[in-house]
Order: structure tokens, then C-alpha cells, then sequence
């Protein structure tokens, strides 16, 4: 068999619907479009969204929230146990997370230390900003929390 010798499955291709041809064709004068109105006429239809005039749904749910994405602070958002890959006393920041490999991407405004996990280790951690309740558990371990 090649390639030139291939053919569809009978009746897979079917030739297009040629309307407007006549009447002969059985899709002569309106063309399928039925009789006179807004869907029968050239260009006609209306646009996605329209409800027919009464308020489109989309405009009657009220809207809520906004991100502003323009002024945010971008922070690398670390959680307190990927401190414990480092030994006790070892001065961590962002330049050791990322020579250490946990942390791929830095954001321009530095990093920022959440509470999530526990610590084990006795670690200084710099950053730029800390969560409450990541500094509580940093003092408590016996480590220190240094503001950049």
C-alpha cells in the first residue's frame, strides 16, 4: 500500500452545502435562512452577551475585589522548615537558599519568612520581612530574626 493509493472511508468526506444556487438545488431563495428577520438579513445577528435588551448577566453580578498587580510587592515566600536543611548557627538568607537550591526564583522586593512547619535549628535568618508568628517561632527555637 502508498501513500498514493489511500482513499477515505465511504461516505467520510461529504461535499459542502452550496445554498443560494437556485431553486432547483433546494437551498435557492432565503438559502436556509427562512423568512425575513433580524437572523435572515446580511450582517445580521446580534453580538455574544446580548440579552435581548434586558440587562446582560454579566453586568448585573456585582463585582468584587481588585489585584493590583501594577504596585504589589513581590516577595519570595519561604515556610520556616526549609531553614532546618541548614546546620545550627549557620546564618541563612536569601543567597544560601538559592545556592542551597531551595528557592528557584527571587523576587525583586527579598524574601519573606512565613510560619508554616515547625523549626529545629538554632538559625539567624535575614530577610526582608517576616510574619508575626514566623518571628515568635525563630526566638522560641533559640535562632534570631534579622530585618534587612
Amino acid at each position: 500500500m502508498y501513500i498514493h493509493d489511500m482513499k477515505g472511508a465511504e461516505g467520510a468526506k461529504t461535499s459542502p452545502k452550496r445554498v443560494g444556487r437556485g431553486i432547483g438545488s433546494g437551498t435557492g431563495k432565503t438559502s436556509t435562512r427562512g423568512h425575513k428577520g433580524q437572523w435572515a438579513r446580511s450582517g445580521g445577528g446580534v453580538r455574544p452577551n446580548f440579552e435581548g435588551g434586558q440587562m446582560p448577566l454579566t453586568r448585573r453580578i456585582p463585582k468584587k475585589g481588585f489585584n493590583n498587580k501594577r504596585f504589589a510587592h513581590a516577595y519570595t515566600v519561604v515556610n520556616l522548615d526549609v531553614f532546618n536543611a541548614f546546620e545550627d548557627g549557620a546564618v541563612v538568607g536569601i543567597d544560601e537558599l538559592v545556592a542551597a537550591g531551595l528557592v528557584k526564583v527571587v523576587e525583586p522586593y527579598g524574601l519573606k519568612v512565613l510560619a508554616g512547619g515547625e523549626l529545629e535549628k538554632k538559625v539567624t535568618v535575614r530577610a526582608n520581612k517576616f510574619s508575626a508568628a514566623a518571628e515568635a517561632k525563630i526566638k522560641k527555637a533559640g535562632g534570631n530574626a534579622e530585618v534587612l
